[in-house]
């Protein structure tokens, strides 16, 4: 599913500004705030939330045009270049997450997967709970196989944001397609679904899963 790049502003998945940010493969955050990402098993996807993570840190003019910069690189997918700019704004902030979050997806996206867990961990190490920092670290672990690694990062999201739902649906999927457990991937899946009933698709994994249970 796709992955969101974090923002410096407020998270709303569901406001034009982050659909025009979502990307088939990237989670894009910006700056202010922390955004919050999202997952799926293919395409990308916009989830209904208001969950707003306010970091109140200036950020000077010039690191924002470079974090701009960098967006832009990563709707290109040139996230080599996007991973320069990045490091840049994170040395020029310090304590800011999303430059760190961001780069843990672009360094996922090249395959340097040490450098993109580092990332993800000094994110938190910021702020601890971080939605989107936790939701985006849970699909990398997904992504190299450790799944009960993301299960613990999921259920720490569920738990402090029950009404986050990129989380929620990214869950679901770890539960439905990696560890076989169908009451969590339903408890997951329908959660999401009561708060965005237009998605089609997961109502139809539901229904999928239901009929598991009865056989």
């Amino acid at each position: 599913m796709a992955t969101p790049f974090i923002s410096i502003k407020q998270h709303r998945s569901s406001s034009a500004l982050l659909r025009s940010l979502y990307l088939p493969a990237i989670a894009l955050v910006i700056f202010c705030t922390g955004c919050a990402t999202t997952s799926k098993q293919s395409g990308q996807d916009d989830a209904n939330n208001g969950i707003k993570v306010v970091e109140n840190r200036s950020v000077d003019l010039s690191i924002r045009r470079k974090f701009d910069n960098a967006l832009e690189l990563l709707r290109d997918q040139q996230y080599e270049q996007a991973i320069v700019l990045l490091n840049e704004v994170a040395n020029g902030t310090q304590n800011n997450s999303a430059p760190y979050i961001n780069l843990g997806i672009a360094y996922t996206k090249t395959g340097q997967n040490e450098l993109a867990e580092a990332s993800f961990q000094k994110a938190l190490a910021i702020n601890p709970n971080h939605p989107a920092a936790l939701n985006e670290m849970g699909i990398f672990y997904r992504s190299i196989g450790r799944f009960e690694d993301a299960r613990l990062l999921y259920e720490r999201v569920v738990n402090k944001y029950p009404e986050f739902m990129p989380a929620r649906r990214n869950y679901g999927i770890l539960c439905d397609l990696y560890l076989n457990d169908v009451n969590c991937a339903l408890e997951q899946y329908e959660a999401y679904s009561e708060a965005n009933p237009e998605d089609e698709t997961v109502k139809i994994w539901i229904a999928t899963l239901r009929q598991k249970q009865v056989r």
